[in-house]
């Protein structure tokens, strides 16, 4: 297949420099921007899709300048504004914007640079060579958002414009799409810049974060370092999850579980999910609110997963506190939301060595 290779380092970096007058505001965003993945948050009418729209050349009136590694997209002082298919900007919208009149395939293939091979490497990425034959009127949410992603795939774009591609579906549905964006990261020569109100996606996906307020830059940083501050909490609507990769491994249904291994060798007991295949990869949810800590292990607990791990930090989180921790394994750091007197209660600091506990009915498989 025409997959192109994992994303390198070297010239991963967007500039934008932007003023766009809006009805209640100006957007004025300067910023660069490194990380392979970039998410945006901010109240509804921030300007978030402004921005997007900005940089893929859908607001003539947008001024300055936008430079995609060293390829400049706009640059009025220089006279450079390149049309928006000539950008290589791919742009999924939340109502993910199919044709209604053509089959999945054919949406597929709307502007699809690259020939059939493209094609298929994105069908094949998204895994709906099925639903090919397929008018949008007789897809899921999550199928169509899923034809959307291969369109723009198949478009060969250097850069990912997602504006909030899971906002309209349901917990079940986000969390079967939220793998294939994962793999889109890290499997295709494309960066995302990727709107959402739910910091567990963001967590998961972007090495980098701008929130944004009335057209500004109000926060900008690596999501963990700017887990704790006012900023995020205003923007997170969505709620804070533990999201994290596994493999089946087996099933009991006499118990009513399933265990799920994560990379590093931690295992959890999950609710039974016999339809899914021994070895199968799936994505595991757990809200920040469902983690106990517990300051010795608890012998006599009916949560089936118990394990020990350290404290990283404790930050503050509109009267709440999250407290960041690390397992064994060294490979996962896990969110749990306590109140303050929790906190104080168990004299949680970093460095304290605790114990997490996760009912089994508090995970959620993808």
């Amino acid at each position: 297949m025409d997959r192109p290779p994992a994303h390198s380092a070297s010239g991963d970096l967007i500039r934008l420099a932007l003023d766009l007058p809006l009805a209640r505001f100006r957007l004025r965003v300067r910023l660069d921007l490194p990380a392979r993945a970039t998410a945006v948050m901010g109240p509804s009418g921030c300007g978030k899709t402004s921005l997007l729209e900005a940089i893929a050349g859908l607001r003539p009136r947008a001024r300055g300048r936008i430079v995609v590694g060293d390829d400049v997209l706009l640059d009025t002082d220089a006279g450079i504004r390149l049309r928006p298919e000539a950008r290589r900007v791919g742009y999924v919208p939340q109502d993910a914007g199919l044709f209604p009149h053509l089959t999945a395939l054919e949406n597929v293939c709307f502007g699809a640079r690259g020939g059939r091979r493209r094609v298929e490497a994105a069908l094949e990425a998204l895994e709906i060579g099925p639903l090919r034959s397929r008018h949008p009127v007789s897809l899921s949410g999550g199928e169509k958002q899923r034809v959307a992603l291969a369109r723009a795939l198949a478009s060969n774009p250097r850069l990912l414009l997602l504006d909030e591609p899971l906002a309209a579906l349901d917990v079940e549905l986000r969390e079967r799409i939220l793998p294939y964006l994962l793999r889109i990261r890290d499997e295709w020569n494309v960066l995302l810049l990727y709107v959402t109100h739910n910091l567990g996606e963001t967590l998961t996906l972007a090495g980098d974060l701008i929130v944004m307020r009335d057209g500004a830059v109000e926060a900008h940083g690596p999501p963990l370092e700017l887990l704790g501050a006012p900023e995020i909490s205003r923007a997170s609507a969505g709620g804070l999850e533990n999201l994290f990769r596994g493999r089946v491994v087996s099933h009991d249904a006499a118990g009513g579980i399933t265990d799920v291994a994560l990379s590093g060798g931690l295992h959890l007991s999950i609710p039974f999910a016999g339809t899914l295949d021994v070895g199968a990869t799936v994505t595991i949810a757990v809200r920040a609110e469902e983690v106990l800590i517990a300051t010795a292990p608890a012998p006599h607990l009916s949560a089936r997963n118990v394990f020990p791990v350290r404290v990283l930090s404790v930050l503050p989180a509109t009267g709440d506190a999250i407290v960041r921790c690390e397992s064994r394994d060294g490979g996962h750091v896990w969110l749990a939301r306590l109140t303050q007197s929790a906190v104080d209660a168990l004299a949680l600091a970093p460095g304290s060595a605790v114990w997490l506990a996760v009912k089994s009915h508090s995970v959620r498989l993808a």
